[in-house]
């Protein structure tokens, strides 16, 4: 359809070439001009013709300018012959002058063509920037994002696949092969593009890598503006994905100051009724008319209590190490003094273990925070303690490696499956082999 409606223009313009020829021919011949004022009016027609006339169009019309001249106005008249060489030096020069002439008008009309081209397609690269930057970022990687190339260049259809969500969206009557060929374009990385189905699909690279794929039906002068609407839509669909990041992140880091402020309000909460219940339990059991199987019970209950007030003042710790900013305060401290002390703490505690302790003379005097250290040695020692078999050694040594000191905990016990030696120290984490066993899931956390 396009190249009949094509074909009937040219005709057109060959036709009123010819008549205005015709009319240039009539006039002259009927009041006889001279050869020199022909020769001009018949170089003013074929000028004025190709204005608008393609060259093959405008050279058409010059020869058939320079046989009439030669028809009518040469001697001898009314023959394609030439008498002298006067009239053929005239002829040709008629002929040259006005394919130059044509030739250069119609290299500057294609020049004024392709400047419009580019003028509207920068007014519209730029409008279809400035709606993007208007959308909000989460409308980015939907069917917003593709109504705005749509308005902004006639397209029939545009459809978007975006490798970060494996999403595809689409808007516009798109053909059936318009998806199929914009996913094509993503796997093998490179633009393709189907004059047959007026389709062409383009890559979406962001630093390097491939974001997407974007495909255009019905985009005119695509090799142009198909790779520019491609860039711009690759910077849409990463500011899309940097908002989704940073929207994940703040949820995360909401969830954890709210996880914390539930852990520290819960924690608080446990320590009076706590301290009540020891305080109770410790007043039964040292009575005089308590019965002995009473004051076992009240033993119990004073056991569990003070077991449950470390879990409260582990979480009370917890709560405090994820809100805020860790400052250790560093003094002078003998390092096996602090072990010491949990070694006789955990010794009473855990009568069915024998805990002994290897200090270190090279180690000596060191600068830490006493009160960290002594935290995170009772969670190893406790640990140890814990998952170790009834009746074994628990080893504690402290020394001095490539210039630091070096705290290690021994016990015998069933050995820590591969898979769970790194996530041991993840919170709540539990091996398999450890939820036979009563515990939190805290403790490695809070020594780590």
């Amino acid at each position: 359809m396009v190249r009949s409606a094509a074909f009937r223009s040219s005709c057109l313009r060959l036709i009123r070439g010819g008549v205005v020829v015709t009319a240039v021919t009539v006039f002259c011949f009927w009041t006889q001009l001279n050869t020199a004022s022909v020769v001009l009016l018949y170089v003013i027609a074929v000028v004025l013709q190709s204005l608008d006339c393609s060259f093959r169009e405008a050279a058409a019309i010059c020869v058939l300018a320079t046989a009439a001249l030669d028809y009518f106005f040469t001697d001898p008249l009314f023959s394609f012959t030439v008498s002298g060489p006067l009239e053929g030096i005239t002829l040709v020069c008629l002929l040259t002058v006005t394919l130059v002439i044509t030739r250069i008008q119609s290299r500057s009309r294609n020049d004024a063509r392709e400047s419009k081209l580019q003028r509207t397609n920068m007014e519209g690269l730029y409008k279809v920037s400035q709606d993007l930057l208007a959308l909000d970022p989460p409308a980015l990687a939907g069917t917003p994002l593709l109504e705005q190339f749509l308005s902004a260049f006639g397209i029939t259809a545009v459809c978007l696949f975006d490798a970060a969500t494996l999403e595809t969206h689409s808007t516009g009557a798109a053909h059936a092969d318009l998806e199929t060929n914009t996913r094509a374009a993503f796997i093998s990385g490179e633009s393709a593009s189907y004059p047959e189905t007026g389709i062409v699909a383009q890559p979406l690279r962001v630093s390097g890598r491939t974001a997407g794929a974007i495909g255009f039906q019905g985009l005119r002068h695509s090799d142009v503006t198909a790779p520019a609407l491609a860039a711009l839509a690759a910077s849409a669909v990463e500011r899309a994905r940097a908002f989704r990041s940073a929207a994940n992140a703040a949820a995360h880091a909401e969830a954890e100051i709210l996880r914390a402020a539930i852990l520290d309000a819960l924690a608080h909460e446990f320590k009076t009724p706590l301290a009540t219940i020891l305080t109770a339990a410790g007043g039964l059991r040292v009575g005089e008319s308590v019965m002995s199987q009473q004051a076992e019970l009240a033993e119990i209950i004073e056991t569990e209590a003070s077991r449950l007030g470390d879990l409260t003042t582990r979480l009370l710790r917890l709560a405090r190490l994820d809100r805020e900013e860790l400052k250790p305060r560093l003094w002078p401290t003998d390092a096996g003094e602090l072990v010491q002390r949990s070694v006789r703490r955990y010794g009473k505690l855990w009568p069915g273990r024998q805990i002994s302790f290897q200090d270190g003379e090279e180690v000596g005097e060191l600068r830490v925070d006493p009160e960290l250290v002594d935290l995170a040695v009772s969670q190893l020692v406790e640990n140890a303690c814990r998952y170790s078999w009834p009746d074994t050694e628990v080893r504690i040594e402290i020394g001095a490696q490539h210039g630091m000191a070096a705290l290690t905990v021994w016990n015998a016990g069933p050995p820590i499956p591969r898979d769970d030696r790194e996530r041991i120290f993840n919170r709540f984490y539990r091996g398999a082999e450890a939820r036979s066993a009563p515990g939190s899931g805290l403790g490695l956390y809070v020594a780590r």
